[in-house]
């Protein structure tokens, strides 16, 4: 029987014995029929004349230093879309997610670069199928993140001044069957990448699996174009050569020729690609930055025992030669595996996170 879980227009009219529930500071445990009750939150003084039932808590506070559970479901199903908005540095609000009682993160990322916009950039709109970034800093992800005995997220504040949260998880209670994966998602900073070294966006992968997405922000350190290094999907063995390798970073994001029209990087956002510049000085000098995203919703890259990924950064230098480059890179690598993560690479502190 069909478990609920939408992929695509033609399963919207199918019925199903799925049950469809959601947490919000309105309702911290989407129990059923208790959304809507608090007495007391963020607008309680705004709600004095109305009372209850009048949007007493549409958010939360996060203490500086604090890490607040954003949600705690027992169960089986799976998250089908999650809503933001947040005050603060985002960089260095952290966000986790954990599957069936793991004491491990699948999922550890600054909230910003989880949804592909690390600065909150006001101006700045993603209009993907997997990633929206709506005005003003409307955040929301449609990945689906199956979980068989127990969902967990939270997020870290790890500034220096309390911030404000809003959000709604949506999820669905149904049964799944093996051939479900766990959603993970993995951040990476490097400033700069060494000389003549790749930059590696997922590593320590062990399992089966499938890969599916890649978030960029590329700021730059040079003058000049800097998408000429190839992505490489090393898998199932791979050593020195990898079984995928790509043309170029333009290619690998879905644009060509440095993304300019009449010598102008021109913006896009499509539903499974995009570019945009910010931090705007001329095009293509020194201290842009770049945002990139990827999503291999219809071209996920499978695995059956390991996968890393990896891209260059390379420009040009005189006499038409290659210029390895010493970039300021962060990336987050999408991708589902048979099992809840093992482990994960130590996450960077706050000042090695900051922008700057």
């Amino acid at each position: 029987m069909f478990n609920g879980l939408v992929s695509n227009l033609s399963d919207l009219s199918r019925l199903s014995n799925a049950q469809s529930r959601s947490i919000s500071p309105e309702n911290f445990t989407g129990e059923k029929g208790k959304g809507g009750m608090a007495t007391e939150g963020t607008g309680k003084n705004c709600a004095r004349d109305l009372g209850q039932k009048w949007k007493v808590s549409p958010s939360i506070q996060i203490k500086a230093g604090d890490t607040v559970t954003l949600a705690n479901i027992d169960g089986c199903g799976a998250i089908t879309h999650i809503w933001l908005t947040q005050t603060g540095e985002l960089r260095n609000h952290i966000i986790r997610m954990y599957w069936d009682g793991s004491d491990v993160p699948s999922v550890e990322c600054p909230i910003g670069d989880f949804f592909a916009n690390p600065s909150g950039d006001v101006n700045l709109r993603i209009n993907s199928l997997a990633v929206c970034v709506n005005p003003a800093n409307g955040f929301n992800c449609y990945w689906q993140m199956p979980f068989r005995k127990n969902a967990r997220i939270t997020v870290e504040n790890r500034t220096h001044e309390d911030s404000i949260l809003y959000y709604q998880i949506d999820y669905t209670l149904t049964e799944l069957s093996d051939e479900y994966g766990y959603f993970h998602a993995q951040f990476r900073r490097q400033n700069p990448v060494p000389y003549m070294e790749d930059f590696t966006i997922l590593d320590g992968v062990q399992g089966k699996g499938q890969y599916i997405g890649t978030y960029m922000l590329w700021g730059a350190n040079n003058n000049g174009w800097w998408g000429e290094g190839e992505i490489k999907f090393f898998m199932d063995g791979d050593t020195e050569f990898p079984t995928i390798c790509g043309t170029g970073t333009e290619d690998y994001f879905c644009g060509a020729y440095g993304f300019e029209v009449k010598a102008v990087p021109t913006a896009y956002s499509t539903a499974y690609a995009g570019f945009d510049w910010l931090e705007k000085r001329g095009p293509w000098d020194t201290q842009s930055r770049y945002n990139l995203y990827r999503w291999h919703l219809t071209d996920p890259i499978r695995f059956e025992n390991d996968l890393k990924v990896t891209i260059q950064a390379l420009g040009w230098r005189s006499g038409g030669r290659y210029l390895p480059l010493q970039e300021d890179l962060s990336s987050v690598a999408f991708w589902y595996q048979d099992k809840p993560a093992a482990s994960m690479p130590a996450f960077p502190d706050k000042d090695y996170t900051e922008l700057r």
